[in-house]
């Protein structure tokens, strides 16, 4: 089969035949017919972002495809069916604390590791391997339809965060990161769960002003100045009342005062979600203050990813309509214009917009 494959941090993907996968137990083959291609991709494979990944690999976390063959303990999967590659992998001997790796794209530790090294390659290919769990079938749709269906993989993850917040319809949200790719898709999910306000704060007035076309007056926008302190006390006087929940999906270039601002700005016995990167750059850390942890009973959640459920939750979000996925605009380049692709990626890694590899 045709692939692309990272041979080396700092090269270019390599496109070249491979071995077809090969079924084993507890596992799906998919005819990958869409992937999305992440805008960060560029920086993950210039080692950029020091992400643990076991080459040479064929990277591409998840992405929309056909079942080829599956193994035995498939009860209701069929050849054919259109699935999800949720590239979130966990292991199955830890029911409590399993390790966890992000298929073809990260470890987060040595357990992870363990687990890419055999759910090593990606969906930048004809073909994918997955394990059994991780086909997460999104029922009948159009083939043209595969490339929009890609957004399931952006919108998982604020869903993820969301979820770990116990995230109720009527409260107000607040996130943080609102006009990045994954942070305006979370402001469409929380709206989608029945938040009834979601205070959208950034820099970017062009960002914002299109999530307001977009949305209406359930987003109410915050232009942040760079003062903490300010910024705080604007993100509270625009909700116009007690902040439920506060989601933090800041990218790892962004300064953790501009997380802190964000979810300090929580209520009393409020709850904030941390799924950004502050820090991961080797910047400096949050440092929340202690007491006002404490006399606020303020819950403090860290989520990475979303559990296994989550994709056949928010399928009936996107079949219900609450999901609009006609809100993302997917520009799709062929196996053999990787690079270009992500390239395109990087340069265009805005709201709402998404490039796609249709293999």
């Amino acid at each position: 089969m045709k692939a692309a494959v990272l041979k080396a941090f700092g090269s270019p993907l390599s496109i070249e035949t491979v071995p077809a996968p090969v079924l084993g137990t507890g596992e799906v083959i998919v005819d990958v017919v869409a992937t999305r291609v992440l805008s960060y991709a560029n920086e993950v494979f210039s080692g950029e972002r020091k992400y643990a990944l076991d080459l040479p690999v064929i990277p591409g976390p998840g992405g929309i495809g056909r079942v080829r063959a599956l193994g035995p303990d498939a009860t209701h999967l069929a050849v054919g069916d259109w699935v999800f590659c949720d590239p979130t992998v966990r292991s199955r001997d830890d029911v409590l604390a399993p390790d966890i790796t992000l298929q073809a794209w990260s470890a987060r530790d040595a357990g992870g590791m363990k687990l890419q090294q055999y759910f090593r390659h990606g969906s930048f290919a004809e073909q994918m391997r997955v394990p059994t769990e991780n086909a997460k079938p999104i029922g009948p749709i159009d083939e043209k339809a595969a490339l929009q269906w890609c957004a399931t993989g952006t919108l998982l993850v604020p869903y993820g965060g969301f979820l770990a917040a116990h995230l109720q319809p009527g409260e107000t949200v607040l996130v943080s990161g609102a006009t990045g790719n994954f942070g305006s898709a979370a402001v469409a999910v929380a709206l989608a769960m029945g938040a009834s306000l979601v205070v959208a704060p950034g820099r970017n007035e062009k960002v914002l002003a299109d999530l307001k076309r977009r949305f209406g007056d359930r987003v109410r926008t915050v232009t942040l100045s760079g003062n903490e302190r300010d910024d705080r006390e604007r993100m509270k006087k625009t909700a116009g009342g007690p902040i439920d929940c506060v989601l933090d999906i800041l990218p790892p270039s962004a300064p953790a005062t501009a997380a802190r601002a964000a979810i300090m700005a929580v209520r009393p016995y409020g709850r904030a979600v941390l799924m950004g990167g502050v820090g991961m750059l080797g910047g400096g850390g949050l440092d929340l203050p202690y007491p006002w942890i404490m006399r606020n009973c303020i819950a403090v959640h860290g989520a990475w990813m979303y559990p296994p459920d989550a994709t056949v939750r928010l399928v009936g979000l996107i079949r219900s309509g609450l999901l609009d996925l006609n809100q993302f605009e997917p520009t799709s380049f062929d196996l053999d214009h990787a690079n270009d692709a992500v390239a395109h990626a990087a340069a265009n890694g805005g709201p709402f917009k998404m490039t796609v590899i249709a293999p």
